[in-house]
């Protein structure tokens, strides 16, 4: 914990401390691991460690963008033309780019290094506890961004916000428990 941290309402550093936890979990089973195998898919999923890692990363970054300049952080324009109905049945003329990032996030793209992964997703990590360091309330919340997935009219607060990356990094981990376990043997336990 940062001391930055440590001068933080209680209900701050208990989510920032359990968002650590389950970020260290995550991180954890990269150790020891060479590039070839943070991009190693060894199950029949197509998830790797190092695109988790990546896309973690991603996740919290633009949650905490959203908390700091709402909906706007979060767009999911499709190209002219194309609807949602296309998007999910994969037979859109063309893709967004966000769509693309998206994809890319989970996996380990020509000149990504695990070492370059793992500090991308430190960064995030010091930049989402100044975030929330600096938020007036956690209380504040913001209209989510028209998508499928979002409620219609559905807003989020800060601390919901922080809660589900909570949850989304803690889900990660225990996938990447699974894949580092498919490698080599080794867990992050």
């Amino acid at each position: 914990m940062t001391e930055q941290t440590l001068t933080l309402d209680p209900e701050r550093t208990a989510l920032l401390a359990e968002l650590a936890t389950a970020r260290a979990a995550l991180v954890t089973t990269t150790r020891g691991l060479t590039d070839e195998q943070a991009g190693a898919r060894p199950t029949a999923s197509a998830l790797c460690l190092g695109g988790l890692l990546k896309h973690v990363a991603s996740v919290e970054e633009g949650w905490m963008r959203f908390v700091v300049e709402g909906p706007s952080a979060m767009t999911y324009d499709l190209p002219e033309g194309v609807t949602w109905a296309d998007f999910a049945a994969g037979t859109a003329r063309e893709y967004p780019q966000w769509a693309i990032d998206h994809q890319d996030e989970f996996r380990m793209l020509p000149g990504d290094t695990l070492a370059g992964v793992v500090a991308r997703y430190e960064q995030v990590a010091a930049r989402s506890e100044q975030v929330v360091a600096a938020l007036p309330d956690l209380s504040a919340t913001h209209a989510l961004p028209e998508a499928p997935w979002n409620e219609p009219g559905g807003v989020r607060s800060a601390r919901q916000v922080l809660m589900h990356l909570i949850a989304e990094t803690a889900q990660h981990a225990g996938h990447a428990d699974i894949l580092r376990e498919s490698i080599d043997g080794h867990t992050a336990s």
